[in-house]
């Protein structure tokens, strides 16, 4: 078999359906194991945490099985945010750490991802070690009676995290704030409004009644106008809203209406220059940040490197230059000196702190940035033709990069891990933007209706 496992984002897929069986998690498994012992790893130790789904059960036992037969140390952390699982592999001395979650897709989708021991996502190299073993022939040889391992449940986990998120705001407290949060029926429906509790701020909840099929299901992330709405209802000073792993966080201010991830990634890289904890004096964003986002970085002299989409590649990016801060339009904002991934609750106490510290409201400190009118199509396709087969949409293509000059700009590629194909229009007058939009997604249509 030559399909790739890991996407952008770890393996990911319907849950029950290749590739997210018990069988490939039970080979995965080993397979880690494997590769962790041909690599040097000194640690036999592996955390896995999991979100809310109900499939987690079922890939947790079957990746336990693997782990624990191949001589692994299993550490079982129950529901956790991915920058849990993150943290926890480095500070309690594993040799690897597992998420089993699929962020923010529905119920019936689960994945694994995989972080080394030094919290970080696994390279592309160990990625396709691990894979070349997976998808190997024959079986993977197992240790002898006496070397298999343990699988431990800890208990403290969730408190560990706790600590962790609050000490890194020092000794900022919420007090006196009331704050709106939205854990999406996730990974972080009993952790989120702990913190914020235990510094002081007056916690509304939303989304934390997970039955194992709800996560993401009209809460969190994906929909923040309902935060918003109790934000308006309850005279809340902002709403947090997370994804289904709680890698990445949606705001709303004051009056309910949500925040853009690229004013959220603006205010954050002022505030740290200002405070000169902006290494290098530079931030990295995605191609698919707001061209708005690049005018205020330029304006406030500060440089912007940009990346591929996914926050993997804003965190290489960061390590490779040394920097402090990054992020997506998404959600996904990494403080470097903090965390090794994207953390929603770190995150969004990290914008309250700044919050504090300026004696501002969110939306005064968001309207540091004039957001360029934008569109995104997410259009579902039956498959991932090549762009360059897709003859209606090239011509359209052409077409606009004659006409948008430096006002505008388009980005066209697909989902690293759905059947879909993103069309990105931006341009500084809202009527083009419409036009280009309808154009492409006319285009692309035609396209797959002659295939």
């Amino acid at each position: 078999m030559t399909t790739r496992l890991f996407g952008t984002d770890g393996i990911r897929g319907k849950a029950n359906e290749y590739p997210i069986t018990p069988e490939i998690a039970l080979r995965t498994g080993q397979a880690i194991s494997r590769v962790l012992k041909s690599n040097g790893a000194n640690h036999n130790r592996v955390i896995i945490g999991k979100d809310t789904r109900i499939s987690g059960y079922m890939l947790e036992t079957a990746l336990t099985s693997g782990l624990v037969a191949s001589g692994m140390d299993v550490f079982l952390v129950g529901p956790m945010p991915t920058p849990g699982v993150a943290h926890l592999t480095k500070s309690m001395g594993c040799g690897a750490g597992i998420m089993l979650t699929a962020s923010h897709n529905p119920y019936e989708d689960n994945g694994l991802k995989i972080f080394g021991p030094d919290g970080y996502k696994l390279s592309d190299e160990l990625e396709l070690a691990i894979e070349r073993e997976i998808l190997g022939e024959g079986k993977i040889p197992g240790v002898s009676p006496d070397k298999i391992g343990k699988a431990t449940r800890i208990d403290d986990a969730r408190g560990r995290y706790i600590e962790y998120a609050k000490q890194s705001v020092g000794a900022g407290d919420l007090a006196g704030m009331k704050i709106v949060v939205d854990c999406g029926h996730g990974a972080a429906y009993l952790l989120a409004p702990l913190i914020f509790k235990e510094l002081g701020a007056k916690v509304v909840k939303l989304g934390v009644e997970p039955d194992g099929v709800n996560i993401n299901a009209g809460v969190g992330a994906l929909y923040p106008e309902f935060a918003g709405k109790l934000v308006k209802e309850q005279g809340a000073d902002v709403g947090i809203s997370l994804d289904g792993d709680a890698d990445r966080v949606i705001f709303s201010d004051a009056s309910g209406a949500s925040v853009s991830g690229d004013r959220i990634l603006a205010l954050c890289a002022l505030a740290l220059k200002e405070e000169g904890k902006l290494s290098g004096n530079t931030m990295v964003c995605t191609v698919m940040s707001n061209l708005g986002l690049h005018e205020a970085m330029r304006k406030a002299g500060i440089g912007v490197v940009t990346t591929a989409v996914s926050d993997r590649h804003v965190i290489e990016a960061l390590r490779k230059g040394g920097y402090s801060f990054g992020g997506e339009n998404s959600g996904h904002l990494i403080f470097a000196d903090y965390a090794s991934t994207g953390d929603g609750i770190l995150s969004a106490l990290q914008v309250l702190r700044f919050m504090r510290k300026k004696g501002a409201t969110l939306a005064d400190l968001a309207a540091g940035m004039r957001e360029y009118p934008q569109a995104l199509l997410n259009l579902k396709v039956r498959s991932r033709v090549p762009l360059s087969q897709l003859h209606s949409l090239q011509e359209e293509i052409g077409k606009a990069d004659a006409a948008f000059g430096k006002v505008g700009r388009h980005l066209i590629r697909y989902s690293g891990t759905e059947n879909k194909l993103r069309i990105l229009v931006e341009h500084q007058d809202q009527g083009e933007v419409d036009r280009w939009s309808l154009a492409f997604k006319s285009a692309v249509e035609a396209d797959f209706e002659s295939l």
